[in-house]
């Protein structure tokens, strides 16, 4: 974990994954562009500050293990890695073309840096809990952070893996959800509703932390406390909007699978240059 004040960094660092997740989407014509948005500055948080990852990343002894649960939000995932270094930024623009590693979700075939193929909403929960229960029998230190969306809190497979990591106390899991009330067919509360969110993981045993998914300082924090967790699992409950950095899409549920056109890019990255990254203020 990096101890230097970050946010600064993170800021930039989050600002070059949105241009990138823009691009990248729009030369291939398709891709889930709301909730990559929206999942940018947990993401940049995560690579950037939480992780414990080495040259193997993810994947080596001690190392944490990042479950990308709603797989359908990959162009964010791929942009963070390449911002990292672990992919090259000119094969992002391969996006669900074919052959490509880069498919439209994400497959550890094909991309072995990914810990685990996902598009199944609900499935990822549970991976997870698998992974944390490996690496505890085998007395390893590392953790594991799944990111899921809100809109697949309705599966019951979720439900199960939350019953049975409480039931276990398996606190090397952490589970993170991004909150932006919106899915592919409106609002979650109109869909099926979710709320009290919070209160429904608390009366499965874990420990809930609510913070701003847009601001560093917050996600800093709350991710420590998560980590200081004992006993029992943790889940980060973060409040985000969809489509988070270009103004004209922000909070419109019909851009969880829409792409801009390239006139449209181009108004898209000028709107980005002002509004395209999280507040990094304390």
């Amino acid at each position: 974990m990096d101890t230097s004040s970050p946010t600064k960094k993170l800021a930039h660092h989050a600002y070059e994954i949105r241009k990138a997740i823009l691009e990248m989407t729009t030369i291939a014509g398709s891709g889930h562009l709301g909730g990559s948005l929206s999942s940018v500055d947990i993401l940049t948080t995560l690579f950037f500050y939480v992780l414990n990852y080495s040259e193997n990343p993810l994947q080596t002894i001690d190392n944490d293990r990042f479950i990308l649960s709603c797989g359908h939000i990959c162009p964010a995932l791929y942009a963070t890695l390449a911002e990292t270094g672990y992919l090259k930024k000119e094969e992002l623009l391969t996006l669900r073309q074919l052959n490509s590693r880069l498919q439209g979700h994400p497959s550890h075939t094909d991309l072995p840096i990914v810990e685990t193929s996902s598009g199944s909403l609900g499935q990822g929960l549970s991976v997870a809990l698998g992974k944390a229960l490996a690496l505890r029998l085998k007395r390893e230190k590392g953790r594991v952070y799944c990111f899921m969306s809100d809109g697949e809190q309705e599966e019951g497979s979720v439900w199960e893996a939350a019953m049975a990591a409480s039931h276990y106390c398996v606190n090397n899991l952490i589970a993170i959800v991004d909150r932006n009330n919106l899915q592919i067919s409106g609002a979650t509360e109109n869909v099926i509703g979710l709320a009290p969110l919070g209160e429904k993981y608390r009366a499965f045993g874990w420990r809930v932390i609510e913070a701003d998914g847009h601001n560093f300082a917050s996600l800093i924090n709350a991710f420590k406390e998560a980590r200081e967790v004992k006993q029992r699992p943790s889940v980060i409950i973060a409040k985000t909007v969809l489509g988070k950095g270009v103004k004209s899409i922000e909070n419109n549920y019909r851009w969880h699978g829409k792409v801009f056109n390239r006139q449209e890019l181009k108004e898209a990255l000028n709107d980005l240059g002002t509004k395209g990254t999280a507040r990094s203020e304390k």
